[in-house]
């Protein structure tokens, strides 16, 4: 998204406060009403305020969870309703009259089968019974007359019993509930005919009055059905009445409070019973809230959650500039809480079982901001979000303590993460923490093992969904908001990644001074409380620009041979720079992140090119010789990171060229460079102290001094040096 990108968005002051105020009042918004407003009870906690006494009479609500229960019953004792049409009665036995009445009439063999509603075979077999009844062997009736009466009465039979437009099977319970304008009856389904049944009555009807001549049979049943249609016929609406009627007669309430009785007493421990009353006191407070009133407690929501959100807010502002100055990772931060409660408002909006709102997914928070920022973020970003959740139920601290003690363990999980298959590791601290604190709440609260185990199911179920759902939104996050984690960063230390691939191919002496100053960066990162990875991977593609002329770079030369021995100084330094440019394309052209493309430019910052320089003044004279000419282009660092591997090419390429390096040597050229950096201002913007610059020079110290370390002459390796062996 291009406006993530626009830099007013990103830095604006005014988008800040926006963010803020949106995220605290849309949160608000999902906060309880007034009837849980206060804190949240259990069954097995102690009331340690004064006695509670009712200001006003109420009643006593049923348990939400037994009142399900009770309505289920009820409305599972609720017969399928079926009504009856006599009008289908009138109609069918009126058209089959009239169509007899007509079939009696002299027709011809192709009026047969031009009228008749049979197929054609059917209609053959009619024709014949019309013309010559005889020709049928053992034909019960001596009439085409007395055969359409047949069909009559037998419809009537079908009736006087009743269709049903269901099959047997299709009806889950044994009766059901048959209406006829006022009236109902109940009978079991199988008093009345379904379509497999009437089929059966209808053949053996048939075979009984008719004949047993197959054809004939299957001819008159068809011809019955076309007239035979359902006349008790199942009503949803009906039905669904009947169910509601069932549920509203099953009782809310189990008794009454008056005014002035004491609810619960102080110190007394809080049994399910007195849990019914406090809360259903709740519910009819919150009934008494005027309109003044809400608006009241609207303000107090929004303040409450502010005061929430505020520690953490100054956190960011006093310890983390980085976030706060970038409008973009505020609102993802903003996004994440916003998720979560969501996530907890629509469990609690489900009235879910007791237990339920251990689905909610504060460790998907933890996660989340422990890879894309910190472990410390990581951390106060989870006791934020299990304020906000135990808030979102009502102020309740132990749900609250059982989301920070897992979220926390979390965090820590993914705290060093390498891989993406590491957030799976989480499943089991997760579930750790939701374990430990339900055994411990559920003992001071006396709750049942089957309590515990419901709860722990739940909390399993957590423990599942997290680590699946924080590896799908990372991915999505790194997408939509242009974040590099750590995650992204190690997967571009892989060194099949195409550029590395190319640079060890092409130049091979960049290649390797890349993954020298890797090193470096990557150990002093750690002692200076700098992003390790970042470092590191900064340093593998600082010089990836040298792909396109490798050659031009001293590394990457044969010993007898330097282009920029025939080449003017203003040409070489033309050569030079260019591997900035170029290298800032390539990045672009593999999207590599942002943050390691500002290493490119940054690790050179606005140094002079001295060698070109001083080579430039020989040559025209330093009045003739613009010193800018020679400087590169910048910007210079800005980050811990991106100054340490201006520091670290510089003494790595330098200490190379040292003919006999000694400890001595090594550290002079390191104080060297470091001065020479700190006095052309190009560490100013990088927020390096003194005391890091002290730690820096100690871990380059240790690690060019094993890279150079003097070693032991093998026997005769003059001679190996010195002369090639023939043959």
């Amino acid at each position: 998204m291009s406006f993530f990108k626009n830099r007013n968005f990103k830095t604006d002051f005014k988008i800040k406060l926006l963010i803020a105020f949106g995220t605290v009042l849309l949160i608000a918004f999902m906060f309880p009403t007034g009837e849980t407003i206060e804190s949240e009870v259990n069954v097995g906690s102690i009331w340690i305020q004064d006695d509670l006494i009712a200001s006003k009479t109420f009643e006593i609500l049923k348990d939400p969870e037994t009142y399900r229960k009770e309505s289920q019953a009820a409305s599972s004792k609720v017969l399928p309703v079926f009504t009856r049409d006599d009008n289908v009665i009138e109609s069918s036995l009126d058209s089959l009259k009239r169509y007899n009445k007509f079939l009696q009439q002299k027709l011809s063999r192709e009026e047969f089968f031009k009228y008749i509603p049979l197929s054609n075979s059917s209609a053959e077999i009619f024709y014949r019974l019309k013309r010559n009844p005889a020709s049928f062997n053992n034909l019960h009736i001596n009439s085409f007359r007395s055969l359409l009466k047949l069909t009559e009465e037998l419809i009537k039979r079908i009736y006087n019993r009743g269709l049903i437009d269901q099959q047997y099977a299709d009806i889950n319970r044994d009766s059901i509930t048959v209406r006829q304008g006022k009236y109902e009856r109940i009978n079991p389904k199988t008093f009345y005919f379904d379509i497999s049944s009437v089929s059966k009555f209808i053949e053996s009807f048939l075979r009984a009055n008719v004949g047993n001549d197959d054809e004939l049979i299957s001819a008159l049943t068809e011809y019955i059905f076309y007239f035979l249609k359902p006349n008790i016929n199942y009503s949803y609406d009906e039905t669904q009445l009947a169910i509601q009627t069932a549920i509203d007669r099953v009782p809310k309430v189990v008794g009454i409070v008056n005014e002035n009785e004491r609810i619960v007493a102080k110190h007394d421990r809080i049994t399910p019973e007195i849990k019914q009353k406090i809360d259903s006191y709740r519910i009819a407070k919150g009934e008494e809230i005027t309109f003044s009133g809400k608006i009241t407690q609207g303000i107090g929501k929004f303040l409450h959650i502010g005061i929430i959100l505020l520690p953490f807010i100054l956190y960011i502002y006093l310890f983390r500039k980085k976030i706060f100055n970038d409008n973009v990772r505020i609102l993802l931060i903003s996004i994440i809480f916003l998720f979560i409660s969501f996530f907890a408002y629509s469990i609690y909006q489900l009235n879910l079982p007791v237990g339920a709102e251990l689905l909610v997914p504060v460790a998907v928070a933890s996660m989340l901001l422990t890879i894309i920022f910190d472990s410390r973020v990581g951390f106060y970003g989870t006791v934020v979000t299990s304020l906000i959740v135990a808030g979102l139920r009502g102020n309740d601290y132990i749900f609250a303590v059982m989301n920070i003690v897992a979220g926390a363990l979390t965090a820590y999980t993914v705290r060093d993460i390498k891989n993406r298959s590491q957030i799976f590791r989480s499943f089991f601290f997760i579930l750790v923490g939701y374990f430990v604190s339900i055994v411990a709440f559920g003992l001071e609260r006396f709750d049942t093992l089957n309590q515990m185990g419901f709860s722990l199911i739940y909390a399993a179920s957590n423990a599942l969904i997290s680590p699946v759902l924080t590896y799908g939104l990372i991915i999505f996050i790194e997408k939509i908001f242009a974040i590099t984690t750590d995650l992204t960063l190690l997967e571009l230390t892989d060194f099949n990644h195409p550029l590395l691939k190319e640079l060890a191919r092409k130049a091979p002496g960049t290649f390797n001074h890349s993954m020298i100053i890797g090193t470096m960066v990557e150990s002093a990162a750690v002692e200076i409380s700098a992003n390790p990875i970042l470092a590191r991977v900064g340093a593998y593609y600082h010089d990836i620009g040298k792909l396109i002329k490798p050659t031009a770079f001293v590394e990457n030369q044969s010993a007898s041979e330097n282009i920029h021995d025939k080449l003017k100084p203003e040409e070489s330094v033309k050569i030079i720079v260019e591997h900035v440019t170029k290298g800032i394309e390539l990045a672009k052209e593999y999207n590599l992140p942002q943050e390691i493309i500002d290493f490119i430019p940054m690790h050179h910052g606005t140094i002079v090119l001295k060698y070109f320089y001083e080579k430039a003044k020989e040559l025209y004279g330093e009045a003739n010789v613009n010193i800018n000419e020679f400087r590169y282009k910048g910007p210079k660092p800005n980050t811990k990171e991106t100054a340490l591997v201006m520091i670290a090419d510089a003494c790595e390429s330098t200490i190379r060229a040292i003919t006999e390096p000694t400890p001595i040597k090594i550290e002079n050229v390191i104080d060297n460079i470091i001065e020479d950096r700190i006095n052309d201002g190009q560490l100013d913007n990088s927020n390096l102290t003194f005391r890091d610059i002290k730690k820096i020079k100690e871990s380059f110290k240790n690690i060019l001094l094993g890279q150079h370390h003097k070693r032991i002459r093998y026997p005769k390796q003059d001679e190996m040096e010195n002369n090639k062996k023939e043959g």
